[in-house]
């Protein structure tokens, strides 16, 4: 027997237009149902498997945004910007400096081919005002495209930090990092982290290369790795033990599920998905054991739906758990959420300068280095797609892209796209 478990709304895949949608529990998997006059009825999973449904809820007072650049009028997702009836304040915030790649990956968001000219610093700069304005400066990342096909990289980010922005991050495949003096100089410009990205075991060589240099530089990696099933969903804990073999230069791991936006291969079915439990129980089993079910957790920030987090020490090989428990009996309060989100990252996600000297062993001196370098998160995120969104989720995002206008965008609402490529904002 089937059992309702909210009313919400989404959008039709094929024309966008906003339509009644309800979550269904099916024996223990949950289905987002929606129909549509004109295209008729879509049903997508979006929970499989444990952690539970039930048990990953989580109450969040709304923290609505300091200056909203739009109005309400049309309803949600069709007045970003952000309007005044979002629930949470901005954390990371994403600009794109190219559509140019170097890469044409199968799965790609931003769809990257390169026909749009790129945005001039006068543009950037009016960009970076308009986060300032709306409550930042917030973590910035800055993504495309491949950022790093522009010279001038190091400009863009070296206005960032003269504009006051002091967690600036790059969403990069890694490729020409491995020009030393051009890294070198983003260094130097104010960048602190990068997402690398991370899918396969392929091109290893040229990853190691990214992560030596940003060790000699002091920048902290983030591996990004977008989970797609039956093609990398099998070497989950191979990448987080890669990353844990070049810590503390590598600071965590970052899963995507796959979400059908962007460069779409197909119309996708729901063997095409991977839920966010998946994710973690996949973890949890390839780890064999080494780290627990229960050391994941939802995050203070976004809707609980769309996140998950664990937190460890990594001492002499050993992982110490030390995520902390939502109290889901509780309601988290969205604008501290969203202040410690930001924090996190910001000390987390850096580079952590490696001291030459060597305390004396056993000493209190050599165990408070170990836990400062040994921090190690795993993390995940479940973006919406045209197919599954739920906008009482989207007006829980905290991660929003500045469009060609400087309004801000929740990322899912920015990047959907339908079967044929119509896009709501892009």
């Amino acid at each position: 027997m089937n059992e309702i478990i909210k009313e919400t709304q989404s959008i039709c895949p094929v024309c966008l237009k906003i339509v009644k949608a309800t979550v269904v529990k099916e024996c223990d998997d949950l289905y987002l149902t929606k129909n549509c006059e004109e295209h008729g009825f879509f049903k997508t999973v979006i929970w499989r498997g444990k952690p539970s449904y039930d048990s990953w809820k989580r109450n969040k007072s709304p923290a609505y945004p300091k200056v909203p650049y739009t109005k309400v009028e049309k309803g949600c997702p069709h007045d970003c910007g952000l309007c005044s009836d979002h629930r949470q304040h901005t954390c990371t915030v994403l600009i794109e400096v190219t559509s140019r790649c170097n890469l044409s990956c199968e799965f790609c968001f931003a769809d990257a081919h390169g026909n749009e000219t790129d945005p001039d610093m006068g543009t950037i700069e009016m960009w970076y005002s308009r986060i300032i304005e709306a409550g930042g400066p917030y973590n910035l990342q800055i993504s495309g495209g491949e950022p790093t096909m522009r010279e001038d990289l190091h400009e863009i980010i070296s206005k960032a930090t003269n504009m006051g922005f002091k967690f600036i991050q790059l969403n990069t495949n890694g490729i020409n990092l491995k020009n030393y003096s051009y890294y070198e100089k983003l260094k130097e410009a104010g960048l602190k982290s990068i997402f690398l990205q991370f899918n396969s075991k392929d091109i290893i060589q040229d990853k190691l290369k990214v992560i030596e240099y940003s060790a000699k530089l002091g920048i902290g990696v983030i591996l990004v790795c977008t989970v797609v099933p039956n093609k990398n969903d099998n070497i989950l804990w191979d990448i987080i033990e890669f990353g844990l073999k070049n810590a503390p230069t590598v600071r965590g791991v970052h899963f995507q599920p796959v979400s059908y936006f962007g460069r779409i291969p197909k119309l996708p079915k729901d063997n095409d998905r991977i839920t966010l439990p998946e994710v973690i129980s996949k973890i949890v089993q390839q780890s064999d054991d080494k780290i627990k079910l229960s050391d994941f957790a939802p995050s203070g920030c976004e809707n609980a739906y769309c996140s998950f987090h664990a937190n460890y020490i990594s001492v002499d090989g050993k992982l110490i758990t030390v995520s902390r428990k939502n109290e889901c009996c509780g309601e988290e309060n969205g604008k501290e959420g969203s202040k410690k989100s930001k924090r996190f990252v910001e000390r987390n996600w850096s580079g952590v300068k490696i001291n030459k000297y060597i305390p004396k062993k056993n000493s209190f001196e050599e165990l408070n280095q170990k836990i400062k370098n040994g921090f190690f998160s795993i993390s995940g995120m479940a973006f919406q797609d045209a197919w599954n969104v739920d906008t009482q989720r989207l007006k829980d995002c905290c991660i929003h892209v500045v469009s060609k206008e400087g309004n801000l965008i929740p990322f899912c609402a920015y990047n959907i796209t339908t079967l044929d490529q119509k896009k709501l904002y892009r």
